[in-house]
């Protein structure tokens, strides 16, 4: 038992190296070197948010459907994690449905593990927005401004709100 413990902190910091590596390819704009960094990483010990971010770079390179395959995959292994939820409703918004993608965003807010429930916010405003909702995209707007008051794109798009309800 000890030896499995021994060997899965190695995994572990492998597989850290490799997200690294990963990323650094990510931000380098080489999205066939992350996947396969990423890829690697999850083969050695899987996180959720390595499949999060291979999802990612599949939406860069506009494989939505992958990408949402990636980030099921994330919740599967941390379902604590907000990030999944959130890009999964993002993907859906890029694939054209601003009606299932709601549920996801609603539930990347209830998501314990999230660094910025601002994300979310101002996701379920431009959905709100889009769809003509232009009161329930302000309460959005604003709740993502309370949660990172410097989010620029939400300031504006709460006052484009609030000059359409004027």
């Amino acid at each position: 038992m000890f030896g499995d413990d021994v060997s899965t902190k190695g995994l572990k910091r492998e597989a850290m190296q490799l997200f690294r590596r990963a990323y650094e390819a990510q931000q380098s704009q080489d999205y066939d070197l992350a996947i396969e960094f990423y890829k690697r990483s999850i083969e050695t010990y899987p996180t959720a948010e390595a499949h999060t971010f291979l999802g990612w770079v599949y939406s860069f390179q506009e494989r939505y459907d992958e990408a949402i395959d990636e980030c099921l995959k994330a919740i599967d292994v941390d379902d604590t994690l907000g990030n999944p939820y959130n890009d999964i409703g993002s993907y859906l918004i890029a694939q054209g449905d601003l009606y299932t993608c709601v549920r996801w965003f609603k539930r990347a807010l209830l998501a314990p593990r999230y660094e910025s429930y601002a994300f979310p916010h101002f996701n379920l405003g431009r959905v709100y927005e889009q769809r003509g909702r232009f009161l329930e995209a302000a309460k959005h707007y604003g709740l993502a401004l309370q949660e990172q008051p410097s989010f620029a794109q939400a300031a504006i798009a709460l006052r484009r709100m609030q000059m359409k309800l004027n």
